[in-house]
């Protein structure tokens, strides 16, 4: 493949269509490019859908292949998610989450770990318009937990 491929996490593949890690990999079980264990089958290798990155056995050491995981998704019947539906979700996700629920046991700042750099401050934008005072602080993308915090 060329330079051009875009290799992504599973968690970044199922964000992009708007449906969840758990969702996405029950797709790609299904089509037998995921084995048990969460680990691409060989299918999946030679097929050229994922490749490793980092230790056997760890499944966060592997990476799917954005352009050939998308023909499989839409196939399916998913479409990618805009950046303005994601923000959106996210803003009234977190403001209802802060807002609290005697039914939900997560609070905002745990629900905000998955969220992307690149909606943070937009998320934030949103989040001040509607009067909520909950922000996400971006982070790394090494995996290090973000920080968030409440503005008092």
């Amino acid at each position: 493949m060329g330079s051009s491929t875009s290799w992504i996490s599973l968690n970044d593949l199922g964000r992009i269509y708007g449906i969840s890690v758990i969702h996405c990999s029950k797709i790609l079980n299904q089509h037998g490019w995921r084995d048990r264990r969460g680990q691409p089958t060989s299918d999946a290798i030679n097929a050229q859908a994922a490749r490793q990155l980092g230790p056997h056995g760890h499944t966060q050491s592997f990476v799917w292949n954005q352009d050939i995981c998308r023909g499989l998704l839409e196939a399916q019947g998913h479409k990618p998610v805009s950046l303005q539906h994601q923000i959106d979700q996210w803003s009234q996700m977190l403001e209802a989450m802060q807002s609290g629920s005697p039914s939900i046991t997560s609070t905002a700042a745990q629900m905000a770990e998955d969220m992307p750099n690149e909606l943070v401050d937009a998320v934030n934008q949103q989040l001040a318009d509607r009067g909520c005072s909950f922000r996400v602080h971006p982070h790394s993308r090494s995996g290090e937990t973000k920080s968030l915090a409440l503005l008092s």
